[in-house]
């Protein structure tokens, strides 16, 4: 072989995340999933500067306005009310904005405490085996063979209604999902050989599960998290349609959609109709979302 021949070049390797970006904007529909959510959130997070008006300030609600239908103006400011009144003449669409703020909080907070608490038993599990393992799993195991609604339900029941009751209670419900898949991923990494390396170098048991097992688990937790945050906002919806959910001073979209249910037969549908569009985009954006990444991050899907 002639000396001056050039060397082969090799194959540029994308970093994961930059090759995960480019796999999940091919779809273009999880791309308008995510859009959708993205417009939701901030939504959410800028009501009370987007808002025409705060539908929880008593000074600002004119009874006289109760029951309006889309389009139609107040009596008293001349405000036009673009997704009609509830009964208690609160502008749909700012009670909307509002109603987000609280589903998207409730979920969020929730969803960062679960996982929270489930990697650590999860990766725990794993890394430790034996009986704790055994004994870990076995509480997972019968907790997810219980509905989660029906959990929530009796949690519920003990602490009362709030904010903070149906965090702890979605908190209770969600971290067994975390903690079986945490633990599932551990496993396979515990057997490689660079966590006997890392045991051989005599490092803490801390710094080996939370250093070295804990980010080579991360992609299908980031799945599970994408699809159980729709479900903690479905979760919470449903609760708080059932009325033991968040308290009627922060109305939640469920709540939202249960003051409206009594009145859907007599003709004022948009009480309930507009909250429900606004609950299910969210729902289906953030479930469009978490089908791509899972499409994405199993390598067996990879062609």
């Amino acid at each position: 072989m002639s000396s001056d021949q050039p060397a082969a070049i090799p194959a540029k390797i994308d970093h994961p995340v930059k090759r995960v970006f480019k796999e999940f904007v091919e779809d273009k529909v999880a791309v308008l999933g995510l859009a959708l959510f993205i417009l939701v959130a901030i939504i959410a997070i800028a009501a009370p500067l987007l808002a025409p008006q705060n539908p929880y300030a008593l000074a600002q609600l004119d009874i006289m306005d109760g029951g309006l239908p889309p389009g139609e103006q107040s009596f008293g400011t001349g405000m036009t009310y673009w997704l009609g009144t509830d009964t208690q003449g609160r502008d749909m669409l700012s009670a909307i904005m509002y109603g987000l703020r609280i589903s998207l909080l409730v979920a969020f907070v929730s969803l960062g405490i679960a996982i929270s608490i489930g990697v650590i038993v999860g990766v725990a599990a794993a890394y430790f085996g034996g009986r704790f393992d055994a004994f870990v799993m076995r509480i997972v195991d019968l907790q997810l063979s219980f509905p989660a609604i029906l959990i929530a339900l009796i949690l519920l029941a003990l602490f009362g209604r709030g904010v903070d009751k149906v965090i702890l209670a979605l908190v209770i419900v969600q971290w067994a999902y975390y903690a079986r898949t945490v633990r599932s991923s551990a496993i396979v990494e515990r057997r490689k050989d660079y966590i006997d390396a890392a045991r051989c170098l005599a490092l803490s048991h801390r710094r080996i599960m939370f250093r070295h097992l804990l980010p080579n688990c991360v992609p299908p937790l980031i799945v599970v998290a994408t699809v159980q945050i729709a479900q903690a906002i479905a979760l919470e919806a449903t609760l708080s349609f059932l009325g033991v959910g968040v308290p009627i001073t922060e109305p939640s979209l469920g709540l939202l959609i249960a003051n409206g249910y009594d009145f859907l037969l007599s003709g004022r549908y948009w009480i309930s109709l507009f909250p429900g569009i606004a609950l299910v985009l969210t729902i289906i954006g953030l479930n469009l979302v978490g089908d791509r990444l899972r499409d994405v991050l199993n390598p067996r899907l990879q062609k």
